[in-house]
């Protein structure tokens, strides 16, 4: 089992924690995460974008010309593709960029990413995370105390605090998440991974 150091705000180390290797200790899947980071990414994406067909423009009503006698190659309408203002074709049209993962991909890619914070040693468990105010310097110094800062991180938290919350939002580069919004995409992109002892115990009661 991965044995992690478990410090408090200031860095100092108070005790260790044991993960369970069958959250944090597995051998990472990079096809699992690569399929949920570009799930994620699909999810983000509105698919509001939308071009005219030569249906949907106004005017081409009337024959140009004559069919035939006239030199020209033969036209039906001044609105087909091949015309300035015609309608385009094969362009894009509203619609979804979602899709579906098994359950089971889900679940590996989620501890391939944990398991990958501890193996490049970027896994850093807190005591307890609490903030008596909102308070931006006081976030900062906890981050720089216990060796988040100067990259990006992602502070979890068992339940939401806004305090920790408001925080952290106007540092930039930090992010704050609940156990229960974790994703592989803002795990994978944030360096370093800052979670309190109670959350790192929920999310192995989660995932084990």
């Amino acid at each position: 089992m991965p044995n992690i150091k478990v410090v408090d705000m200031t860095g100092k180390e108070v005790s260790d924690i044991e993960l369970s290797d069958a959250v944090f200790g597995i051998e990472p899947n990079k096809y699992a995460m690569h399929t949920m980071v570009v799930n994620y990414l699909a999810a983000q994406r509105q698919g509001t974008q939308s071009t005219l067909t030569r249906t949907e423009v106004s005017g081409g009503g009337r024959k140009p010309w004559r069919q035939k006698g006239t030199g020209h190659a033969r036209q039906g309408s001044t609105r087909a593709p091949q015309w300035v203002h015609g309608g385009i074709a094969l362009g894009p049209k509203p619609r979804k960029y979602t899709f579906s993962v098994n359950k089971k991909v889900k679940r590996l890619a989620m501890k391939s990413a944990l398991s990958t914070k501890v193996i490049d040693s970027n896994l850093i468990v807190v005591d307890s995370i609490k903030m008596d105010e909102f308070k931006t310097k006081a976030m900062i110094e906890m981050l720089k105390a216990v060796g988040a800062d100067g990259s990006k991180a992602l502070i979890v938290m068992p339940e939401k605090d806004l305090k920790i919350v408001k925080s952290a939002s106007n540092i930039p580069g930090v992010k704050t998440a609940l156990v229960n919004t974790i994703n592989v995409y803002d795990i994978l992109k944030y360096d370093k991974f800052v979670v309190s002892k109670e959350a790192a115990l929920k999310i192995q009661e989660v995932y084990a």
